[in-house]
């Protein structure tokens, strides 16, 4: 509604203006089962090829500040196997779920060695470094009495832009393999856990998946017209300019950076109600987000 309104005072003022504007309403940005529409369909025929003269601005962060970086995102799944049995008699079993707690707790170990911080991520305003953590737990049901011979552990991981996700995708599944391959290096819980039954033939195992396509992140250029722009009128319509950087995802962004798009990162929503049942924003906001994107267009051409 904000970008509408800023096109039909655009229509109505009619300011002479020294360069082109325009806006792409973006469909299918997180739904992957319908293909061939969105802005990475557009890209691919060439349709916004001539955005490419000026910046691009991005409108879906919050808060009315310029954010100069995301996460790239990787969702993964870890199976444990084991061995049902009563948990009266816990040394005829396997447990997978504390095999899958002491699993998650190596693999985030290597983890944060292999992606500590970085250094960049200071200059950038990054809230938090690279992630590596489970999210959901889930089991096949039983008895609380019972063992289960199975359980599941999801989660994500957040790459700040200085990472690429294909590697650290390569090291996940390098500290699976490793655990599988001398999996009584583990440790236990208690005197009598085990994740291997010889007299049974039996070992615990671990399967890694990743869940969907990982999405790249990126680190805005910070030496670019378009951030100078947006940072110049930032400051003049709210009176200061505080760029941040987080670790939320953003899909498609880093396509088009790589392309050869000047894109820049903004957004009038309130990033506390993000994804809330009742999500709202500000119209006071969004008044100052119309002022910031009337000035950046005036300043553009100006420019020029």
């Amino acid at each position: 509604a904000m970008i509408t309104e800023l096109f039909k005072q655009l229509a109505i003022n009619k300011p002479a203006l020294k360069v082109h504007v325009a806006a792409v309403f973006i469909a299918n940005e997180e739904n992957s089962t319908a293909l061939g529409v969105g802005v990475d369909e557009l890209a691919a025929r060439g349709m916004i090829e001539k955005l490419k003269s000026g910046p691009v601005y991005w409108v879906d962060s919050a808060d009315k500040q310029p954010c100069l970086g995301t996460a790239g995102m990787v969702a993964w799944q870890l199976r444990a196997s084991g061995k049902l049995f009563h948990s009266g008699l816990p040394h005829q079993a396997i447990n997978p779920m504390e095999l899958a707690m002491e699993a998650v707790t190596n693999m985030q170990h290597r983890f944060y060695k292999d992606f500590p911080p970085h250094e960049k991520e200071k200059a950038y305003g990054f809230v938090t470094c690279s992630t590596m953590k489970p999210t959901q737990w889930s089991y096949p049901g039983g008895g609380i009495n019972q063992i289960p011979a199975e359980a599941t552990v999801c989660g994500d991981m957040r790459l700040t832009p200085f990472y690429s996700a294909d590697d650290a995708i390569a090291k996940l599944k390098g500290y699976v393999n490793d655990i599988n391959r001398d999996i009584e290096a583990l440790p236990t819980r208690g005197p009598v856990s085990k994740y291997n039954l010889p007299d049974q033939g039996l070992k615990g195992r671990l399967e890694l998946e990743i869940l969907g396509a990982a999405c790249s992140g990126i680190a805005c250029s910070i030496d670019s017209v378009g951030n100078k722009l947006i940072c110049e009128a930032t400051e003049e319509v709210l009176g200061e300019c505080k760029p941040y950087s987080l670790t939320g995802s953003l899909p498609l962004v880093k396509e088009l950076q790589d392309q050869g798009f000047d894109l820049q990162i903004v957004g009038f929503g309130l990033m506390k109600t993000y994804h809330a049942k009742n999500e709202f924003g500000l119209l006071s906001d969004f008044e100052s987000g119309f002022r910031i994107l009337s000035r950046i267009i005036h300043k553009c051409s100006d420019r020029y």
